[in-house]
């Protein structure tokens, strides 16, 4: 019998669903449990992989109708290439991520039991994929919800932490007011493509058949976009995500920064060239302003962090920035009916989506390690794990390279195909682009430096120098099922950097299908060798030769210096004098980011404290130097801090209603009926 690839995806979700249903059956012997769901959730993962990566490669496009739901509103799935790459994006982490967790959740063994957590990764996996399949708008928002409340029980699964409780309330409160606008979006190109007769409208397949006009058809792109927004973590909506994902186990880290920002990725390309298709350049323009803004405060938060996991979910907003670069360009590009420049700045956004996934799914599984072994997140605690984490570093290390955008990694790949797409584009007719592009181009630099100062920070403080906290902990490597998830993390790094000219042949179908025209007959002129976005005489890279190039360099490094004996000679470092070096002479966390902090401190809310201690009869001399330092998101204050008050006056208020006496309800009841009848006339 041969199977569709939505068939093979549907089993897939069906797999994580019965998982779930199975889960209480092992819950008395829970180092069982992790071992068979895990690897139940790996091979679901594997089967959406495969459904997935047919999908795009195959150029197929599958449907199916669902007899579920509410009467006569089935539900609609369908799989084309957009949706299979998605799929490709979830799946190949979520599997890198399940081996993971079969060594990260054991952690937690005679600590607290871990059968809700396993339940609600099974079920915010499948809401992830049942999002993507999606094609009407009733699924697509049941299975948003799915995802999010999922996500919400995982986020608070050490709820005995006042700031698990508090980081999930304020998730759920952002991603509900995402869905309502969602929603609402739906509710435009539903009612216009029937003329607001019937519900028939709220399948895709009918939105995309109807022409929206321009005013009805804005409203729609700017809820749907300010809605997937709030979910991607584009600024000023990102306060959830620094929250959030610190305090989620690692894995869940590591998939919801991976892959379920991405959906709101997947969203706003769905919205915006499949079911509205037509749109004005100065929707693109909203797109690549918000990518650009985030993009910077996202890198610069990040860089003045000193949790590492805040560290990554600061530059997730960055990352996102990036993506919505691309899309901006691209959209730009297509409502001037610039098709290859279009076709080349949305490849360069949904590579950079594959990438982002591999190789920030590396580094929250890389910190979870370090979680695991130290118990620490704070790194002006750590330093020095190169020395007793000799697998993690490494891996650690390559997840750095590849988000700083340095070549032979991935991250290089779609930033240098970004940067072509702005460089290579001509003069626009409007007076903001002229000005746009280039400025985009130069902030995208800017970022893109900023970006390998945030991790030479991030790796060097936690893995470089001596110990900085009080007392060295017994430090531990990972076990070698969280090792794996790791090693296969960066290798999918490695490839996507080295052979992009495969992968972006693979996915080229894309833009075919969104746009009208690919850049493959360009990309790959001269083979798999040479990337060529737009012809060999404009711009070309060649990952192989790179790589090779690099690896001859750290041979010839290593055979001269290694080989014969005597070449390396060790002697005492220079201590300028001091008796000896120790941990309190090296770089913190705070120094690392101060000159940045110099430059950008008025975008931020920093209080800088220092106490001295004096010392007995010597008072001039401080015998302690104690430093606190402050850093606040200065749109807590201008954005979020109103409507809090706000809400806290209103609530305040109307709780002087409740009196607690009979006869005041009933004249409420008594004005709420009166008012009734009036409107009803």
């Amino acid at each position: 019998m041969i199977f569709t690839p939505l068939e093979i995806i549907s089993f897939s979700v069906l797999l994580l669903f019965l998982s779930v249903l199975f889960v209480p059956l092992l819950k008395g012997n829970q180092r069982l449990l992790i071992n068979v769901s895990f690897m139940l959730i790996s091979l679901a993962s594997l089967l959406g992989l495969a459904g997935g990566i047919w999908a795009v490669g195959g150029g197929i496009t599958n449907k199916l109708v669902l007899p579920l739901g509410l009467s006569d509103l089935p539900f609609h799935l369908r799989v084309d290439p957009l949706a299979g790459f998605f799929l490709t994006v979830i799946c190949l982490l979520s599997f890198f991520v399940s081996l993971y967790s079969i060594g990260y959740v054991k952690g937690y063994l005679g600590r607290r039991p871990v059968t809700s957590l396993i339940v609600f990764y099974c079920l915010f996996l499948a809401g992830m994929m049942m999002v993507v399949i999606a094609d009407d708008a009733l699924f697509f928002l049941i299975s948003w919800e799915v995802m999010a409340a999922a996500s919400y029980f995982l986020v608070m699964f050490e709820d005995e932490n006042i700031e698990n409780r508090k980081a999930a309330f304020l998730y759920m409160i952002i991603a509900h007011i995402g869905a309502i606008a969602i929603l609402l979006s739906f509710g435009i190109m539903a009612g216009l493509t029937t003329g607001f007769e019937s519900f028939s409208g709220y399948t895709f397949d009918a939105m995309r058949q109807a022409e929206f006009p321009l005013k009805w058809a804005t409203a729609a792109f700017l809820l749907a976009f300010f809605g997937f927004a709030a979910k991607a973590g584009v600024i000023p909506l990102h306060v959830w995500l620094p929250e959030a994902h610190p305090v989620a186990p690692s894995n869940v880290s590591a998939l919801m920064s991976g892959v379920m920002l991405k959906t709101a990725i997947y969203g706003i390309i769905r919205v915006t060239f499949d079911l509205l298709g037509s749109f004005p350049w100065w929707w693109g323009a909203i797109v690549l302003i918000l990518g650009l803004i985030s993009a910077v405060m996202g890198v610069l938060f990040a860089l003045m962090q000193s949790d590492l996991k805040r560290l990554l979910a600061y530059s997730s907003v960055e990352n996102i920035g990036i993506i919505l670069i691309g899309i901006g360009a691209s959209m730009i590009f297509t409502s001037f009916q610039m098709p290859l420049l279009a076709a080349l700045a949305l490849i360069a956004g949904l590579y950079h989506t594959m990438n982002h996934a591999m190789f920030k799914g590396l580094l929250f599984m890389g910190a979870g390690a370090v979680l695991h072994a130290t118990g620490e997140r704070n790194m002006e605690e750590m330093g020095g794990l190169i020395h007793r984490m000799k697998w993690t570093a490494p891996l650690f290390l390559i997840g750095c390279v590849s988000i700083s955008a340095l070549p032979p990694f991935n991250g290089f790949v779609s930033e240098w195909l970004t940067f072509q797409a702005f460089l290579l584009s001509p003069a626009l007719p409007s007076p903001m682009l002229k000005l746009l592009i280039p400025l985009g181009a130069a902030l995208l630099a800017l970022t893109a430096a900023l970006s390998a100062a945030c991790f030479v920070k991030a790796f060097g403080i936690t893995f470089m120098g001596h110990w900085r906290g009080a007392s060295m902990p017994r430090v531990h490597e990972a076990d070698w099922p969280m090792r794996s998830g790791m090693i296969l993390a960066s290798h999918a790094c490695l490839l996507l950097g080295v052979l992009p000219t495969f992968f972006i042949d693979w996915m080229d179908i894309i833009p075919q299908q969104l746009i009208g025209t690919k850049i493959g007959a360009s990309s790959g002129a001269y083979g798999w060798l040479w990337l060529t976005p737009i012809a060999p005489e404009r711009a070309s890279y060649s990952g192989p030769i790179v790589f090779l190039g690099i690896l001859f360099v750290v041979i010839a490094v290593y055979l001269l210096l290694h080989v014969r004996p005597g070449n390396i000679q060790r002697a005492p470092i220079w201590d300028c004098g001091f008796a000896k070096l120790n941990e309190r002479m090296q770089y913190s966390s705070a120094s690392f980011s101060m000159p940045i902090r110099r430059i950008f401190g008025f975008l931020f809310k920093i209080k800088e404290e220092v106490k001295l201690t004096p010392c007995g009869t010597h008072k001039p001399f401080p015998k302690r130097l104690n430093y606190h330092l402050k850093i606040r998101d200065r749109f807590w204050g201008w954005l979020y801090k109103p409507i809090v008050d706000s809400s806290f006056w209103v609530a305040r208020h109307v709780g002087k209603l409740q009196q607690g006496r009979i006869q005041a309800y009933l004249i409420y009841s008594f004005i709420t009926i009166i008012i009734l009848l009036l409107f009803s006339r």
